[in-house]
């Protein structure tokens, strides 16, 4: 449903918003317990928080009970602490039947939780919902957001946006992020652990892993090839399981707000020493046209076979994010695929 709020003017979308918040949450009370205004910290001490971003400063002065996020990555750590969320940005893309990331869905069910309300983000984002949903705060700490859809977000709650550039963060940071946001800062850590002892445990059962190089690549159409940098998160998965990054890589200058080397398909014999190459195509139509391009089939990798690539959305999105939810769901179905490819190193 079109939103009459995204026809307003920037400049009056944000005081208008925060006037509906104002008289939405004088209505039904707030979140608050008590009614009250006292913004003393809570008995843990962990509140009030301020946690500083690009954007703005989120200011939460008592634990969020309903939450909304945006971006990747938030929603599943927010669900891990305990805490599902009200309502997420939905991704069409990697969903499946249940029109639901498989993780989140699987996760919520199985708690007995009410799934949240998914809603439009990106460019366009659903304002109109996220208001209806009456948010203690939003967590973004992985998006793409802009400064004016911050305003408008931290009107109606305080908002947790990312802490340099657009769609970068590391994965253990945006955990402990949330985790602050949350007052669970502690459980927090408790998760990263946990992600790094699976990730131990993965490698310690591949040894033959940590003699192998990789690059992890994209494309966006026929004559363009990017390489994700060794910090993008689903290069990190890969590292995590005990490969290691091909070094070219490391010398290949990253185009800002990519986390990646933009190289442009003239640059592919770069990656000629790559053992592995890793990527994903949108579609198999896609997928036929990159492949048949012939300096991109002569990289030695794809060349020989040795790639590793699914056409599963579901597992394409769940291997690109490192967090509570997806690593276990992901771990198992990732392996086989990595091993696959390695065998056609002996061709």
């Amino acid at each position: 449903m079109h939103s009459t709020l995204r026809t307003l003017p920037a400049r009056l979308m944000s005081a208008g918003i925060a006037a509906a918040v104002i008289l939405s949450l004088a209505a039904c009370g707030g979140s608050s317990t008590d009614g009250g205004e006292d913004t003393a910290p809570s008995a843990d001490g962990a509140f009030p928080v301020r946690i500083e971003s690009a954007l703005g400063v989120a200011e939460i002065t008592e634990k969020p009970e309903r939450i909304v996020t945006l971006g990747q990555g938030s929603a599943e750590t927010a669900i891990a602490l305990g805490t599902v969320p009200v309502g997420i940005e939905s991704y069409e893309w990697g969903s499946d039947e249940t029109g639901y990331l498989p993780w989140i869905y699987e996760a919520v069910t199985e708690a007995g939780e009410e799934l949240p309300v998914q809603f439009t983000g990106g460019e366009d984002i659903d304002f109109e919902t996220i208001i209806e949903l009456e948010p203690d705060v939003i967590l973004a700490p992985w998006s793409g957001i802009t400064q004016e859809q911050y305003d408008i977000l931290n009107d109606i709650a305080p908002t947790v946006a990312y802490p340099e550039l657009p769609w970068t963060i590391e994965w253990d940071q945006q955990i402990e992020i949330i985790g602050q946001a949350l007052g669970q800062s502690e459980e927090a850590q408790e998760l990263i652990d946990d992600i790094e002892r699976q990730f131990d445990e993965a490698a310690a059962s591949r040894p033959e892993y940590a003699e192998l190089t990789f690059s992890y690549i994209y494309t966006d159409g026929p004559g363009t090839l990017g390489v994700f940098m060794p910090h993008e998160q689903r290069v990190a998965m890969v590292s995590k399981l005990g490969l290691q990054v091909d070094p070219v890589v490391e010398t290949l200058p990253e185009t800002e707000g990519t986390a990646s080397a933009v190289i442009g398909l003239e640059n592919a014999d770069k990656l000629k020493d790559s053992d592995l190459i890793f990527t994903f195509y949108t579609d198999a139509e896609t997928r036929k046209e990159i492949e048949s391009q012939e300096l991109y089939a002569s990289i030695p990798a794809i060349e020989r076979g040795s790639v590793v690539v699914s056409e599963d959305t579901s597992f394409v999105t769940a291997s690109s994010i490192i967090n509570p939810l997806t690593v276990p769901w992901v771990l198992d179905r990732y392996l086989p695929l990595i091993d696959e490819a390695v065998a056609q190193l002996d061709r």
